[in-house]
């Protein structure tokens, strides 16, 4: 076994004399090889167009998109205004029928007539409450609210002051809005 350096391993001269390819250097290296920069802002730049033509489709495709979806939003809308009592009118039919049905029969006595009459109000009534709509029917001595209640006169009586004494016209609610306020009489203060 011989220690001679030689024989060990090739020595720095011979491993720095060695071809490089480009490859091998990386791209920081291998920018720096480039030999034509015109060629190489000629090819950056086409690549920027290409993007800025992919980001206006996609932009116009976005606009597209919002458009549409407006669109269908309004003629959602649309519909809802045109066929918004479609329910309650739905509803409202059975007693439509009832009561062409009570004036079509010949020689009726007044009891069948106030027969007729309760069952077409409970139905109608049923119909109002399907439809979310609730009577404001406040009872003798309840306190008086103005925004359910509308006093029509105030008159002495013998309950607390500003308390309804009696309702002249029951009024309604509509999920929990007033469509018309009860008209009351109330207690003048004392």
């Amino acid at each position: 076994m011989s220690d001679h350096p030689s024989n060990a391993s090739p020595s720095m001269s011979q491993t720095a004399t060695q071809a490089v390819s480009p490859e091998e250097l990386g791209t920081a290296a291998a920018a720096q090889v480039s030999t034509d920069p015109l060629a190489d802002a000629h090819a950056e730049l086409v690549n920027l167009k290409a993007q800025n033509a992919d980001l206006a489709d996609q932009y116009l495709r976005a606009q597209a998109d919002v458009q549409n979806a407006r669109r269908r939003a309004d003629d959602e809308i649309t519909k809802a205004r045109k066929f918004a009592v479609e329910g309650f009118a739905d509803s409202l039919l059975p007693v439509l029928d009832s009561l062409e049905a009570g004036l079509a029969i010949p020689n009726v006595t007044i009891e069948q007539i106030r027969e007729g009459s309760e069952a077409t109000l409970r139905q109608l009534k049923s119909a109002l409450e399907r439809n979310k709509v609730a009577e404001i029917n406040p009872i003798a001595g309840t306190k008086f609210d103005p925004h359910h209640h509308q006093a029509i006169s105030v008159v002495p009586a013998e309950q607390e002051a500003n308390t309804v004494v009696t309702v002249l016209q029951k009024g309604y609610l509509i999920a929990d809005r007033v469509l018309r306020p009860a008209l009351v009489t109330v207690t003048a203060p004392k």
